[in-house]
């Protein structure tokens, strides 16, 4: 019996489907990338929710290191995904550090920058970075940046900007040993 030319173009139109929906899972699965050893927080002129931190002191956890300012509407739309992996992956071994460094010269006030951290709902650990010297060494140019440094204290990933929040928890749970990436 010799197959209809519907059943060829049935067959044609799944795979079809069936690559662009690889496509998709591929593209949006996270990578990881050997970034080099993590710069140390340098010239913190106040540490905020906590003691102060070393990276060299984090060693064996996994540290999300998120550049941000208030008044940055981009930074106040990740704020929530920022603040909901440091409560969630907390004992996991995730330990979250925002290194607040300000665009304009009111953010540089520690009241102003105490004040958001109440707004905003931040409870994890914020360095305040009125001088650049953490974001130089991170070489950052971005509000807001998200760098996620290996329990070895290697940056993994980096991301800038709003978005990426799936890809971004699937190598938080990575790094965590909890979710192997695809």
């Amino acid at each position: 019996m010799k197959p209809s030319s519907f059943s060829f173009e049935r067959r044609a139109l799944l795979a079809a489907i069936a690559t662009a929906a690889a496509s998709r899972v591929l593209a949006a699965s996270p990578s990881l990338h050997d970034y080099g050893a993590a710069p140390e927080f340098a010239g913190i002129e106040q540490w905020l929710n906590a003691e102060p931190l070393t990276l060299a002191g984090l060693r064996g956890k996994v540290v999300l290191v998120d550049f941000w300012t208030y008044a940055c509407i981009n930074c106040q739309r990740t704020m929530p995904y920022i603040n909901r992996w440091a409560e969630t992956y907390r004992a996991a071994g995730l330990v979250v550090v925002g290194v607040h460094t300000p665009e304009f010269p009111f953010e540089r006030s520690t009241a102003n920058v105490q004040a958001a951290i109440k707004r905003m709902g931040v409870k994890h650990a914020v360095a305040q970075d009125n001088r650049y010297t953490t974001w130089k060494a991170y070489s950052n140019q971005y509000w807001p940046a998200t760098y996620l440094i290996d329990a070895r204290g290697t940056t993994q990933y980096k991301h800038f900007g709003e978005g990426q929040y799936e890809r971004t928890e699937a190598v938080i749970r990575h790094l965590l040993g909890q979710k192997p990436l695809v």
